[in-house]
């Protein structure tokens, strides 16, 4: 086996033959590591011993390789370089070069967010610190009510190890049925001597052209039989983003309806069609006397596809980032026990600005002398247009509108984290181990927007030049304000509490430890409080009768409001791609306006929670688990082998509102659950010193999202008529899952792999759509945007702004009645090429590939054909090359996924929606002066990827797609530039 240096070698504890982490040598495991650490086996006598002092990033990733090799089941871990020192900035940053590990990247701060593994979504991935679920979530999707844990709340520096358990283990918490992840926290005895580690260095964005500082203090000490350590980071950053959305896919002016073929066009003089199917709905004015059709036919362009908007989008987010981290550690020979903490703020200022033509309002698009929705001359006339060869339709329209909005989002998480445990070795054989936790995540996030409309002009749009900066153009001056019209308001607040209460006691018993055998029984339960509330105001209405500095109200002095708008973007022109069709700059409200004179915040605060999509659920889990573990010589050669079973007894504690009369809504309290018996087995045969089998099955959970249970009658999206409600009985996704895999550690720090899994999931979420009048709903007008809804929805007979009580609303609940098959394959290799001439035996790689097929997720097209859509990745690879050499230290890592299918519901226009292939590369340069100085440039994104959606028809020719695209942006490059060291 490789010799580590004594900083990073593993031990064992008094009575135990369980390996602790290398980040923690000389300390006696922890309980939560060591309930989810597997029997290793004794080192092989007739294994090769090489004596190799290893270093810095190389260290990490030995120290890794043997936590896997001595691992029974499926487990890859992350282990930091030295105490306070992870290998990346970002922890999910670097949990993307475990093999079948794929991270999501906040496009707001180019950080990494959410972990997904082989390719389920992130709400299949459970996350643990120190063994105790934790929740927590940030930026946009607060209020969203999903079991996502977002680690951009948290610096690298907090931690010290990351595992990651593909195959389930009794001992493990269940709800990842893609697989758990335990962050683990360093504590004093981690190191023998006093440490005090600093960094400091200052973040760059190439697209914000904005500096701003990052820096780090950790100081660990032992006296004796106790140890302290405190830890603190902080950081800040600038990102910009810009590029084009269309927010949905597009459709044709006259598609084809479930009920039949309509006509192509309407009879001369009859004025145009309405569309009354597909995703969203427009007219085209083809008879209007101004409708020019070029060499297209009348027939081409009624049905030539438009996106729902085009538009630009740009923000700016201001990011800063302040975390704690502490432990208090007593170690004896038998007993230790720790307080370990953690402290984390999040906070991002996003000034965030659109700016289009919406097609879906081209129905009530108003002619030039009329106000909107009462025009007669409705509908976009063709002047000037074109089809691309997937049927896009582009070029100059007339009486087309311009739609901008000022949006201010700020979100703060607030996360907390406290856990007591202690570890007794009763005896030799017998060790006692018990935790108890605390944590809570509170998250805000408000959402501000004002809307201003300019009305009935010429406008072109033309995306040949760059899909993602295309040319947006008109006579008209965006950038004068006296143009605009039609102010609007649409300002919110989101609140979204998580807490989590667990306590959680083993008993292990060893009563075999020998060289060649080993039997170990474990037995252990726990109990899981997870509680979360959400809750939404909305201030609009109170917002708009604030005061002018004009006179009067946003509500009834319009024209004093556009005395307000600037005629510039707020934080500088925007990038145009290369084209100068594009709007670098147009008129904005500021965020002084919106947060100091309509004073957004205070009127979302003073606003009545929107109880139909408020709730407070609280789950509570009660589990007990068994394990053996055994070690027995097969053939002279050791088999390890765990067996399990987990019992668990879930109950759902619901408080929300339903509908009551008259647009109220009424208290009520509803209660499910559910009990799971979830067994598994895993087994590690060593073949020979250096070649490992590995196999695994069990069973295991993910339990649906809280929106999906909790919630009374949700409204996804104002601007459609849908509404969705909560079922309490929904129960959990349960998977049984398969795993092998072939390892070869042909040299120290050298890994050679192969392996395959299988999950079959039964009890998938199944959303179960019915038609109801919009009166029995119980719903205020109020929570929509009329004019969005279609034709007859607000008649002018209610005043134009009252949803007939008749109007028909898709009421979805989700039910368990899919399932889906998902079967891949892994691929890692990893060595240091020590074998090269110097300088080059300095070099090494490491990486992996992971190959993904899914069954039993169609996308049905309107003819009732089926296609197979892939909600995972089919392929996903990373690779990191490094050189290590004297003071010298350089990284490269390119990690890319394959495209992504991400919705399987067809809209009415036979488009499927994917995430585009993307690969991202990220480096590291660093030069050791000495153990005090250590000069380091760190940078992601270099390549500046474009991440889109795209909407591809199958019944159209190859790449339709990657004309059609939607939220299609740049982030820039961030560069961090530094100098770090320990004392």
């Amino acid at each position: 086996m490789l010799a580590l240096p004594a900083a990073a070698q593993t031990t064992t504890g008094a009575g135990s033959n369980d390996t602790a982490s290398p980040a923690r040598a000389s300390a006696a495991p922890d309980a939560a590591a060591l309930d989810q650490q597997t029997p290793q086996s004794e080192p092989s006598t007739d294994a090769p011993t090489e004596d190799i002092v290893v270093t810095g990033f190389r260290r990490s990733l030995s120290a890794a390789i043997d936590l896997k090799r001595d691992a029974i089941g499926f487990r890859d871990s992350i282990v930091a370089e030295d105490i306070g020192k992870f290998p990346e900035a970002n922890v999910a940053d670097s949990l993307q070069r475990i093999p079948g590990v794929i991270l999501s990247r906040d496009g707001g701060s180019n950080e990494g967010q959410r972990i997904s593994i082989r390719g389920l979504g992130s709400e299949f991935t459970v996350t643990t610190i120190n063994g105790a679920p934790a929740r927590t979530t940030s930026t946009n999707n607060v209020g969203s009510s999903t079991r996502d844990f977002n680690y951009d709340v948290f610096p690298s520096e907090l931690f010290g190890r990351v595992d990651v358990y593909k195959s389930p283990l009794a001992n493990l918490e269940e709800g990842g049925i893609g697989g758990v992840i335990d962050l683990q926290t360093p504590r004093p005895f981690d190191n023998k001597s006093r440490v005090i580690r600093y960094s400091a260095q200052a973040n760059y964005n190439t697209q914000s052209k904005e500096w701003r500082p990052r820096g780090s203090l950790l100081l660990s000490d032992t006296w004796g039989n106790f140890g302290a350590l405190f830890g603190v980071a902080f950081s800040q950053n600038v990102n910009e983003r810009s590029g084009f959305q269309s927010t949905g896919g597009g459709t044709s002016g006259y598609n084809s309806s479930a009920l039949g073929r309509r006509p192509l066009v309407a009879a001369p003089g009859a004025g145009p069609l309405p569309n009354t199917s597909g995703p969203f709905q427009f007219d085209l004015d083809l008879n209007n006397p101004l409708a020019r059709f070029g060499n297209l036919t009348r027939d081409q362009i009624a049905n030539g596809y438009l996106p729902r908007f085009y538009r630009i989008y740009a923000s700016n987010t201001d990011r800063e980032r302040l975390g704690f981290v502490g432990s208090l550690q007593y170690k004896s020979d038998r007993f230790e026990a720790s307080i370990d903490g953690i402290a984390s703020d999040l906070t991002d200022t996003t000034d965030e600005y659109t700016f289009g033509v919406p097609v879906r309002n081209t129905r009530t698009v108003a002619g030039t002398t009329s106000a909107p929705g009462t025009g007669t001359n409705s509908g976009l006339i063709p002047l000037d247009v074109r089809l691309d060869d997937y049927n896009n339709l582009y070029g100059t329209f007339g009486n087309s509108s311009i739609l901008t909005e000022s949006f201010y989002r700020d979100s703060k998480t607030t996360f907390r984290y406290g856990i007591a445990r202690a570890v007794y070795d009763v005896t030799d054989t017998l060790k006692v181990s018990a935790q108890a936790n605390y944590s809570e995540s509170k998250a805000v996030y408000s959402e501000n927007r004002i809307i201003a409309n300019i009305f009935g002009i010429t406008t072109t749009f033309d995306p040949t030049v760059n899909v993602t900066y295309p040319t947006i153009s008109s006579p008209v001056d965006f950038t004068n304000p006296a143009n605009y019209r039609s102010p609007s308001l649409g300002f919110a607040i989101n609140d979204e509490l998580d807490r989590e209460k667990t306590a959680r006691a083993v008993i292990d018993w060893k009563p075999v430890d020998g060289d060649d055998q080993m039997l170990s029984l474990k037995l252990g339960g726990s109990y899981v409080s997870t509680l979360k509330r959400v809750q939404r105001q909305d201030g609009s209405s109170i917002a708009a009768t604030r005061a002018l500095p004009q006179g009067g109200t946003f509500a009834n002095n319009p024209t004093g409001v556009f005395a307000n708008m600037d005629p510039y973007i707020q934080f500088g022109a925007l990038s145009n791609g290369g084209n100068a069709g594009y709007p670098s700059q147009f008129a904005t409200f500021s965020r002084d306006f919106v947060m100091g004179t309509l004073d957004a915040n205070s009127a979302n605060r003073a606003a009545t929670p929107a109880l139909n999509q408020a709730f407070t659920a609280e789950e509570v889990v009660k589990a007990a688990f068994f394990e053996t573990s055994f070690m027995i010589p097969i053939a002279g050669r050791p088999l390890r082998m765990n067996w399990g079973v987990r019992f668990l007894d879930t109950k759902t504690l619901i408080d929300n509102f339903r509908s009551g009369t008259g647009g109220t809504f009424v208290p009520q309290q509803r209660e499910g659950g559910y009990q799971n018996f979830l067994p598994s087995v895993s087994l590690t045969y060593d073949v020979t010193p250096q070649l490992l089998l590995r196999g695994s099955t069990g069973q295991t959970i993910t339990r649906g999202s809280l929106a999906s249970i909790a919630a009374g009658t949700r409204v996804p999206n104002i601007f459609n008529p849908a509404v969705t409600v909560g079922n309490p009985d929904l129960r959990p996704q349960q998977a049984t899952t398969y795993d092998a895999a072939l390892e070869w550690y042909f040299a120290p720090g050298a890994l050679l792999s192969v392996g395959g899994f299988v999950k079959n999931i039964t009890d998938r979420p199944f959303s179960v759509v019915e038609q109801v009048p919009f009166g029995t709903l119980g719903l205020p007008s109020n929570l929509f945007s009329c004019p969005s809804l279609g034709g007859g929805a607000c008649p002018p007979a209610l005043g134009g702004n009252t949803i007939d009580p008749n109007f028909l609303f898709n009421r979805t609940i989700t039910i368990n009645q899919d399932r889906l098959k998902l079967k891949g394959l892994e691929f890692a290799y990893q060595q240091n090429f020590t074998f090269l001439p110097q300088p080059f035996d300095g070099l090494g790689v490491t990486s992996s590939l992971t190959l993904i097929d899914q069954q039993g997720n169609d996308f049905v097209l309107t003819n009732g054909d089926r296609i197979e859509l892939q909600g995972v990745p089919k392929y996903a690879y990373s690779i990191t090359g490094f050189y290590e050499k004297g003071p010298v230290s350089i990284r490269g890592s390119y990690n890319y996924r394959g495209k992504t299918g991400q919705n399987s519901q067809n809209t009415g226009n036979n488009q499927v929606p994917y995430l585009n292939a993307q690969g991202y590369l990220d480096g590291t340069v660093s030069y050791r002066i000495s153990d005090m100085i250590e000069l380091r440039v760190d940078a992601l994104n270099i390549t500046n990827q474009n991440s889109y959606l795209f909407y591809t028809d199958p019944t159209q020719a190859s790449g339709n797609g990657e004309s059609r695209r939607d939220n299609s942006f740049f982030n820039g490059t961030t560069i961090s530039f530094g100098v770090r060291g320990k004392f």
